[in-house]
């Protein structure tokens, strides 16, 4: 973890998103609308997966995104990356509407925000072998010519710490940790400012996971990324992360730098995220979950999506919405107990 005295990157914003939303519907079919007619309460079906949500991601900035399963944070990921269009609200990139660019303006947009996905092996084409798989952009997007792709493509594959020699395998023919720095080398190949890291080594060892981590933070001092990492693993995030958000049931609930969000929690949600995390200091206590199970985005609670399995719920909470309020320098939080 990087303490806020050596924090390197700069305060100003490279990424932000304002009101961003994403809804998936799922409409009616013939015999539905057929019982609607007829009295039914039948509806169509709202997932809400994404709330109203409000980010910035400062230049060189590690941000952790953080949340359980089904909170939403890999939708909010691929928004960002490009790859879903929002229901609604605007991403801004280097100061620029993301939906308002030209043609040539939105595909340098997104070539500079790359994703890496959690899969090594379902998100590279197994028919393809690794020189094509990193190559192919790079030749599409003009940014090698042909006859200088198997240099590029060696000197990627060096610098994510793959053998060049193997450039000619096929995806199968690597180990797990070898197929992520794959993914790495194919999302650098494109000369990105900010990848976004979904679950990047959920699937991996545990020991191959701290070599890739060490591998993203050398990658972020010699290229001088920006990363977004998603993931549910507050130690890995606490490790790597200048920042945290933590996210829950489609909402960003508290927003902190790593070292205060992780001595001081203000949220009850990520009070009971952390109370979860194994301690040495903590040894001989029995940890539990979260108590009650996360509620459907199809039927959110009303107020505070949280107050079901908070412990302080107070009558507000039930009723209100919280919004995200400055409780400390650099520190906002959603929670009715802060008033």
């Amino acid at each position: 973890m990087l303490s806020s005295t050596t924090r390197r990157y700069k305060l100003t914003a490279i990424l932000e998103v304002r009101n961003l939303s994403k809804r998936y519907v799922k409409s009616l079919d013939l015999a539905g609308k057929i019982a609607q007619r007829l009295g039914s309460d039948v509806r169509e079906e709202v997932v809400h997966a994404v709330d109203n949500v409000n980010l910035t991601v400062a230049r060189g900035e590690v941000v952790g995104l953080v949340g359980e399963s089904g909170c939403g944070k890999s939708t909010l990921g691929r928004m960002v990356a490009g790859i879903l269009e929002p229901s609604n609200g605007d991403i801004f990139y280097k100061d620029d509407l993301v939906n308002s660019m030209d043609k040539e303006t939105g595909q340098q947009t997104a070539l500079a925000v790359q994703m890496i996905f959690q899969d090594p092996f379902a998100s590279l084409n197994p028919r393809m072998r690794v020189e094509d798989i990193i190559g192919e952009a790079p030749i599409l997007h003009k940014i090698v010519q042909k006859n200088e792709r198997s240099a590029y493509v060696r000197e990627v594959m060096q610098r994510v710490g793959l053998d060049p020699d193997y450039a000619r395998r096929y995806p199968h023919q690597f180990s797990g940790g070898q197929r992520q720095r794959i993914g790495i080398a194919r999302a650098l190949a494109v000369k990105p400012d900010f990848l976004v890291c979904d679950e990047a080594i959920a699937a991996l060892d545990v020991s191959i996971q701290a070599q890739v981590i060490n591998l993203f933070m050398d990658l972020r001092e010699a290229l001088d990324l920006t990363y977004l990492f998603i993931s549910h693993d507050l130690s890995v995030v606490e490790h790597i992360s200048d920042r945290v958000v933590i996210m829950y049931l489609g909402r960003i609930v508290e927003t902190a730098p790593t070292e205060e969000i992780f001595k001081s929690p203000n949220h009850p949600y990520t009070k009971a995220l952390l109370n979860e995390v194994p301690r040495i200091a903590s040894r001989g206590i029995e940890y539990q979950p979260v108590s009650g199970e996360i509620p459907s985005p199809l039927n959110p609670p009303t107020g505070c999506h949280f107050h079901p399995r908070c412990p302080d719920a107070i009558d507000i909470c039930r009723t209100e919405v919280p919004y995200l309020k400055p409780i400390a320098t650099e520190r906002i939080s959603a929670c009715h107990l802060n008033d």
